[in-house]
């Protein structure tokens, strides 16, 4: 018996799972606009821009502001403009009209205009504490050791409360205080009452703002400093030019926004400066500024009418200084990339 060989198996061919062209596949939403001819709107897209409801989406989210904005901005400085044009005294519901009259008296009345030559030593001390800020704001954006300890020191004031500082520099200045204690230690004698001199008094005050205010000044100078891109320093070393031509042509330039900035800061404020002489002198030696005399006449004497034509005066100097230096000094685009 002979044995029959095996007959072949066949086998049968490996089936590949058939490919998903690009093509056959499931054209979702993206590839469905893509497809369509070059200015097709889809009717969705159309009804949604014509629809009125996109118009006044917008003023929803801005009406909470704008009544905050309304209510504690706007009506109390109309009221103030309507209230300067009365003799009101504040407590009374009767209110008579007077015209201009309150007007005419701060302007011809010498002790109610004379507080504005107050704010002339602020205004010097605003533009020392500008200096001083820009110096040191440049200083510090370069390469030094103990920088971010530097800057510290020198925000610092600027987070201590008006009040808190004012009494600690009316311990500094009085009579056998700090001042003179460290003046005795370095062989000077004076005798001289510092806050009891108008002139002493005024320079002493305006510079306890200067110490305070310039950390604020320092941070805007810095901030805008550092947004300078470093290629640019880099060039001007190549070109060999030094740290003062680098600060004229490079920073200075940048920084003639914020410089605008403090500016406007530095004159309103100057003019409205109030907590440090109010709790250091209560506005006595001749050191009450416009705002102090402003709260009081309106508290202390009872004439609210002429202490809201007094703050409406002060508001329209502002806005006239703000709007001179605006136009003599408008902010330029710069660009040095």
């Amino acid at each position: 018996m002979t044995d029959t060989p095996p007959a072949p198996s066949r086998t049968e061919p490996t089936r590949r799972p058939r490919q998903t062209t690009r093509d056959d596949r499931p054209a979702g939403p993206v590839a469905v606009a893509a497809r369509k001819l070059p200015g097709a709107t889809s009717t969705r897209g159309r009804s949604w821009r014509d629809s009125p409801l996109r118009r006044i989406t917008p003023w929803f989210f801005l009406a909470v502001p704008l009544a905050l904005l309304i209510t504690f901005t706007y009506v109390p400085v109309a009221s103030m403009i309507s209230y300067s044009f009365t003799d009101w005294d504040g407590v009374s519901p009767d209110r008579e009209f007077t015209g201009v009259e309150n007007y005419v008296q701060i302007f011809t009345r010498p002790e109610l205009f004379r507080v504005f030559f107050v704010s002339g030593y602020y205004l010097a001390a605003s533009v020392l504490q500008i200096g001083v800020a820009l110096y040191f704001a440049t200083v510090l954006s370069f390469d030094l050791r103990f920088r971010n300890f530097f800057k510290g020191i020198l925000f610092f004031p600027y987070l201590i409360n008006g009040v808190a500082i004012g009494f600690v520099f009316l311990y500094f200045f009085q009579d056998g205080g700090t001042l003179d204690s460290v003046l005795a230690r370095l062989g000077v004698t004076t005798d001289h009452p510092w806050l009891g001199d108008p002139t002493s008094a005024n320079v002493s005050l305006a510079g306890v703002s200067v110490w305070r205010f310039t950390g604020l000044n320092f941070v805007l100078f810095l901030g805008a400093i550092q947004s300078i891109p470093g290629e640019l320093y880099e060039a001007a070393q190549l070109d060999g030019a030094g740290k003062w031509k680098q600060f004229r042509h490079i920073i200075a330039p940048s920084i003639k926004p914020v410089l605008s900035l403090s500016v406007i800061l530095a004159v309103s404020g100057s003019l409205s400066v109030f907590e440090i002489p109010y709790i250091m002198t209560g506005g006595a030696t001749g050191t009450s500024t416009f705002v102090i005399q402003t709260v009081k006449l309106a508290f202390q004497f009872n004439k609210t009418g002429l202490a809201s034509a007094a703050a409406v005066v002060l508001l329209a100097i502002i806005l006239l200084i703000t709007w001179l230096q605006r136009r003599l000094v408008p902010d330029d685009k710069v660009d040095l990339v």
